[in-house]
């Protein structure tokens, strides 16, 4: 299981599954669940089986301090278990590229590499349902993920753009690059710049997370790195901005 460090309230009460029959009825029934959190310690066999059933179906398990849990409860009955809905199903990245199919467009996809903060993720979100992006790619893990605040700060884009969640994002990268898809990573120190780069084809836009960029393996994984002009005393941008200026930038050049 993942170690929480996190203290901070998850989610709104309309997304939260508390006590042990309830999460297993919505992992039996399919719900969308973002994350399960259970009590750090706890060797309870019904948990235990909560856990390997949510890991079966692809679930983010999460152990943590029961006083995370108490804080999050709502009921204050939640018997060591609570479970974070997604707002909607997430998809696969075959379902992106077959959104781009349908529309007749070379595939344009949003990759997000370990956006944490809620707000950002769903202003990624709205920018790229605005520009016309086929879909948005995120990990499972030391990320946000589709909760009921990311919806509210996609202004409601989350409900029309697909979002695909994967375990690893540099094996995602592999898949769109083995559909033809040309990897644009984005960073400070970017060899090409924004301007002066083709953008019109097939596309796969890597966003970085908010502290540290893109990580290692997946800058590695990057066909290019763009570096956006700056004219001020500051070298970077937030995360979203940074991704709202390039994702208008391809827009403009797919629209000549």
């Amino acid at each position: 299981m993942e170690k929480e460090k996190d203290t901070g309230r998850e989610a709104p009460e309309n997304e939260l599954i508390e006590g042990r029959n309830a999460v297993i009825e919505a992992l039996r029934a399919g719900r969308a669940i973002d994350k399960i959190f259970i009590a750090k310690g706890d060797v309870d066999k019904t948990l235990g089986h909560i856990a390997s059933r949510a890991r079966e179906q692809g679930v983010v398990v999460v152990e943590c301090d029961r006083r995370k849990l108490d804080f999050m409860s709502r009921t204050k009955a939640h018997q060591g278990v609570v479970a974070l809905v997604a707002v909607q199903e997430y998809c696969e990245i075959s379902d992106i590229l077959a959104a781009a199919e349908a529309r007749g467009e070379a595939p344009f996809v949003i990759v997000c590499d370990e956006i944490s903060d809620p707000h950002n993720l769903g202003a990624i979100i709205r920018t790229a349902e605005c520009v016309g992006a086929h879909g948005v790619v995120i990990p499972k893990r030391r990320s946000a993920g589709l909760t009921a605040v990311v919806g509210k700060a996609s202004a409601g884009a989350a409900e029309y753009v697909p979002i695909a969640r994967v375990a690893n994002i540099t094996a995602a990268l592999k898949e769109l690059k083995a559909a033809g898809l040309w990897v644009y990573g984005t960073a400070a120190d970017g060899a090409s710049g924004l301007w002066n780069t083709e953008l019109t084809g097939p596309i796969a836009l890597v966003i970085g997370s908010e502290g540290d960029g893109m990580s290692r393996l997946v800058r590695e994984s990057c066909d290019f790195v763009l570096s956006l002009p700056m004219k001020g005393r500051l070298n970077s941008l937030n995360a979203s901005a940074a991704a709202a200026v390039t994702m208008y930038e391809v827009l403009r050049q797919r629209s000549r």
